[in-house]
């Protein structure tokens, strides 16, 4: 993934950009203290994108005061997370937010377009998954990734599936979610020549013990390339996966 720093470096060697502008740039102070956090402001050029605000547990005036802050430092595009509607409400007074209620997700400014090297496909075992597929999509999007979903997809009713085979083999990650036995992630890592990112969600009658049986089984898996997230954690599959998405070559 192009870092920020890599790209100034480069507008420098291309003489797009003085040595004095891209030292200026540098020099900007990594995090900014607001009493309450201490933003990140370093983060792009680290990672290659910027802070994630989670939001539960932070008042709806601490999130909004973070993204402001981000905002004002050059952040175009901000993901917010496990946002509560009411919270979402009172920040989108102060900053431009849009607001997908199904995963609790907001975004301030844009979703880029994409810039990574293939597509995502994002599977659900079943309609009670698409929230956490919904975080780890957006998530994705939000980062600069193509996304395709395949929702609804499950073993219950492996043909749903295998009439999806080409997106599946066009696919450069694919996220398999699901409750329940948390079969679906084996099914697609035997099929797929490209990673797959496993989620286990809470999904399911007792013995699923709000995810632990599927997280398990995915664990378990004998299907080689599968790896595994927390419950729930569609945040951190649309996270890995966009990283994957966007590996270059190191020379």
């Amino acid at each position: 993934m192009k870092t920020e720093i890599k790209t100034i470096l480069e507008s420098v060697k291309n003489g797009e950009l003085s040595v004095d502008d891209a030292l200026l740039r540098l020099k900007t102070s990594p995090f900014e203290d607001i009493g309450f956090a201490k933003v990140d402001l370093h983060r792009s050029v680290r990672q290659g994108v910027p802070e994630v605000i989670y939001g539960a547990g932070k008042t709806a005036e601490q999130i909004a005061a973070i993204a402001e802050t981000m905002k004002n430092n050059g952040e175009n595009h901000i993901l917010i997370t496990r946002l509560s509607p009411e919270s979402a409400d009172i920040v989108s007074r102060s900053v431009r937010l849009k607001y997908y209620p199904e995963c609790r997700i907001g975004i301030a400014g844009e979703i880029p377009a994409p810039t990574g090297i293939g597509k995502i496909v994002v599977a659900t075992g079943g309609t009670s998954d698409i929230p956490v597929a919904e975080e780890a999509a957006l998530t994705a999007e939000c980062f600069g990734n193509e996304v395709v979903r395949l929702y609804d997809v499950g073993v219950a009713g492996l043909h749903r599936l295998l009439s999806h085979m080409e997106e599946i083999m066009n696919a450069s990650v694919i996220i398999a979610i699901a409750g329940m036995e948390g079969a679906l992630a084996s099914v697609i890592g035997g099929l797929a020549d490209c990673p797959v990112i496993a989620v286990p969600t809470s999904v399911g009658y007792g013995t699923s013990f709000h995810g632990l049986s599927a997280l398990l089984s995915m664990l378990n898996s004998c299907a080689s390339g599968v790896s595994v997230v927390n419950i729930d954690n569609g945040f951190g599959a649309g996270y890995l996966a966009s990283m994957i998405n966007h590996m270059e070559v190191k020379k």
